[in-house]
């Protein structure tokens, strides 16, 4: 856990978030376009020409031109006598006549000689937006330490959109001493245009959707990606009672190299449990469905049991129990390869305020008392995404019903144990179902929210999209664009989406080419589904239409990448208590494209954070990539992470250049991708990027930014210690007074549905639910005007 001391951050010569005048930048040629490269023209404050000092935190340092020069008769050193947060850099001066001007979507090779004395130092690159002044734009390689003078090369990203000019150099973030010099940055030559279009025209702009020829043999509702490239499906008893009374419990794995199904026994009811990889690949299982609600009586129960599922025995294993039952319980890997746990409900069916976790250095759950609590309700699945300083970001995306107190989103310190409010979050009581995602790349600490609704007010779902970039000193939510609409079946055949109506149920998958594709969705509680899928762009900051999958995809369903670049839909669990096995295959529009590059060689699938690892490709690439594999469900993965692999290119061998901070990547088996100058993506390579080893005493140290370090928003430490959160038993939106438990009967009908017994039973059977029994005496929606016992009889539809 990060217990760091936060610090405002203290900036150098040039404010990072200052906007310059700068003159319009000239395209790069093929030159060297650092100047006074070498340190060897003066300037001032005691610093060549050219290069400027920069840094922040509490540290001690100094900055000297020295004579050990790699040529000519000066080399600059930077020095950390002590460090308790922050850097210290010497970088190229952020002004127009130092800043090398760099064109949008080029890529530029940086190069320089260096020695070091810590393994704490790293290539760092600054970018001048043309709206928002300079900002720091990314790490790009942490340098090995060397006692002689070394050549450290590295390619940028490409430029992103607003950038006219950077700055870069080595930041020291421990102590110890960086002497650099003769610094190089040329602009990479194009590579050849990509090939036409394979497909038709439609293909290529929007992709296509197959439905597959095999049905999915269990009810799942949880998808997990393992490492070996099969999918685990964990049902549980699939949200079907009569598969709980009978003891029933199935998941399955599927290969998507055959096409099987391989049903295994499964030894709980893993419905609506939480789930998330560990650091060697195993499936960490955590709660589950201890009950079924009752009318009148408890609603659902969760248990205390704990499972892990092995990829390569294809079995699960009884851990110790959790501390209290989590039914909906987040989860989320931590930097150290532990496991955070917040939510659900207990074996009451209240809701539980103690956060679990996960010792991997122990292989089980800790007791209360070595766990820090806040004695928070977070709801169900509140989604927590791992910051770069190892805090947590809940987006505010969650299930049933309204948000958390509050802005709807917060920041979590497990070290200062403090929850602090972040703003900005539209409707935050109507994100139910929502998705949200860390963008592409993990290092820009962007998240997106999409779309949403409210099941126990149950309006039409939104369309809203919310976008915050955590770099920020005081991060807030600002509205992103609107996702498009697409057809809605409300009954009586698709029609297309009007006014406001947008989705919830939405899935949000990261792609290789650095995109994120939504998809699926329905427009009410378990109802109604919704016909539309996009493809957003975080560089443009735009939602593209593609083709959308022909399947319904609303309550229980799941959309994830698999490792040869398409994307795998599974599930729908609408209100009248059906199911649907069928599977989609999305193949988006980069496979259209062409060729796809391919990766010949990863000469050692054994990755340490810090390292430079060789791989060799058939062709040029642009970019290379980690991607976790996905642990989904009901709309949420927040362990879902694209991590940019900065490149050093000689020909067909590229050396990968990874980020030495695991809370951008947490431990774990990650696909890596290899991505060509049109956004072709490889398919993946498997990589296993390991954790205690790299995370020893001895490991150099994360280079951790002073981002979201000085928020305003009401900040709350722990609260007065108690058992739990009262919770009504109708969470889920279900009225079980009427029909088997199976069936959800929405406790508030659609807007647009009149309040008559008429219409609301005309609705019911619009969507299929057939005959519905009432339970016990009550009749709180008046569906048994007659009071047979039946709902929605001919004479209760008359007398309605």
């Amino acid at each position: 856990m990060n217990k760091r001391r936060r610090r405002t951050a203290l900036v150098g010569v040039g404010a990072l978030t200052a906007g310059l005048l700068l003159s319009s930048p000239e395209h790069a040629v093929a030159a060297n376009l650092v100047q006074n490269p070498g340190f060897e023209t003066a300037g001032t404050d005691d610093m060549p020409y050219c290069w400027e000092k920069s840094g922040w935190g509490d540290n001690d340092f100094s900055f000297q031109t020295v004579a050990d020069a790699h040529s000519g008769a000066k080399a600059m050193k930077v020095t950390l006598t002590r460090r308790t947060a922050g850097d210290r850099k010497a970088l190229i001066t952020e002004s127009a006549a130092c800043a090398p001007a760099v064109s949008v979507g080029k890529q530029y090779d940086l190069g320089l000689w260096y020695k070091t004395t810590t393994p704490d130092a790293n290539i760092t690159v600054f970018r001048h937006d043309a709206t928002a002044g300079w900002q720091y734009w990314t790490d790009l390689k942490t340098l090995d330490m060397a006692s002689a003078w070394t050549k450290a090369t590295v390619r940028t990203p490409e430029v992103p959109a607003g950038t006219d000019r950077i700055t870069w150099g080595v930041s020291v973030y421990g102590t110890g001493s960086a002497t650099t010099d003769d610094y190089t940055m040329d602009q990479v030559p194009d590579v050849v245009p990509p090939a036409s279009c394979t497909g038709t025209s439609t293909q290529c702009a929007d992709g296509s959707w197959s439905v597959l020829p095999t049905q999915n043999p269990v009810r799942s509702m949880h998808s997990v990606v393992l490492n070996n490239g099969k999918v685990l499906l964990i049902a549980g008893s699939g949200n079907s009672e009569e598969n709980f009374n009978a003891g029933t419990f199935t998941s399955a794995v599927y290969d998507p190299a055959n096409g099987t199904y391989k049903v295994i026994p499964t030894p709980k009811d893993m419905f609506c449990a939480g789930h998330v990889q560990l650091q060697d690949g195993r499936v960490l299982v955590m709660s589950g469905n201890k009950a079924y609600p009752v009318p009148g009586g408890h609603g659902y129960e969760g248990f205390k049991d704990s499972y892990v599922f092995d990829p390569k025995t294809e079995t699960y294993s009884k851990t110790n129990d959790l501390n209290d039952g989590h039914w909906y319980p987040s989860a989320t890997e931590l930097g150290n390869g532990d496991v955070i746990s917040f939510g659900g409900l207990r074996e009451d069916s209240t809701g539980s305020v103690t956060a679990e976790l996960w010792s991997d250095k122990d292989k089980q759950w800790q007791p209360l008392w070595k766990v820090n609590q806040t004695w928070s309700y977070w709801g169900l699945y509140p989604a927590m995404v791992l910051m770069q300083d190892g805090r947590l970001f809940y987006t505010g995306s969650h299930v049933f019903g309204n948000n958390i107190p509050g802005t709807g989103s917060a920041i979590y310190d497990y070290g200062a144990n403090t929850v602090t409010q972040i703003p900005g979050l539209q409707n935050k009581d109507q994100r139910d179902q929502s998705a949200s995602v860390l963008l592409p790349p993990a290092q820009d600490q962007k998240v997106l929210t999409i779309g949403g609704g409210n099941i126990d007010s149950n309006p039409d779902a939104n369309r809203l999209t919310d976008v915050i970039d955590l770099k920020q000193a005081n991060p807030s939510y600002i509205a992103g664009p609107q996702i498009p609409q697409g057809k809605v079946d409300l009954g009586n055949g698709k029609i297309a989406e009007t006014g406001a109506q947008g989705k919830m149920y939405v899935s949000a998958v990261l792609l290789p080419d650095g995109k994120v594709l939504e998809t699926g969705g329905g427009l009410h509680n378990r109802a109604d589904p919704v016909y539309e899928s996009s493809i957003y762009d975080p560089g443009s900051n735009t939602f593209d239409p593609v083709a959308a999958d022909p399947e319904s995809r609303g309550y229980h369903s799941s959309a994830f990448l698999l490792p040869d670049g398409r994307v795998m839909a599974t599930g729908d669990n609408p209100g009248n208590g059906t199911w649907n096995h069928n599977v989609s295959i999305y193949t988006p529009p980069y496979l259209y494209k062409g060729t796809r590059p391919a990766i010949t060689s990863v000469i050692n699938q054994e990755w340490k954070y810090g390292d430079t690892q060789r791989i060799t490709v058939d062709r040029p690439i642009a970019k290379a990539e980690l991607i976790r594999p996905a642990a989904v469900t009901h709309s949420s993965d927040p362990n879902q992470r694209f991590v940019d692999l900065p490149l050093s290119v000689s020909g067909n061998n590229v050396d990968l250049n990874v980020t030495n901070n695991p809370n951008l990547a947490p431990p774990g088996w990650y696909m890596l991708f290899a991505v060509d100058a049109g956004g072709v993506p490889s398919v993946a390579k498997w990589v296993h990027l390991t954790g205690p080893a790299a995370l020893s005493a001895t490991a150099a140290a994360p280079h951790v930014h002073s981002f979201a370090d000085s928020l305003s928003g009401k900040v709350s430490g722990p609260g007065e210690k108690r058992t739990s959160q009262p919770v009504s038993p109708t969470i889920s939106g279900c009225d079980r007074h009427y029909g088997t438990v199976n069936v959800c009967v929405p406790t508030a009908f659609p807007r647009q549905v009149g309040k008559t017994a008429a219409a609301r039973c005309a609705w019911l059977a619009r969507n299929h639910y057939g005959r519905l029994k009432v339970n016990g005496g009550d009749d709180p929606l008046g569906l048994d005007r007659n009071r047979d016992g039946v709902a929605c009889g001919k004479a209760d539809v008359r007398r309605g």
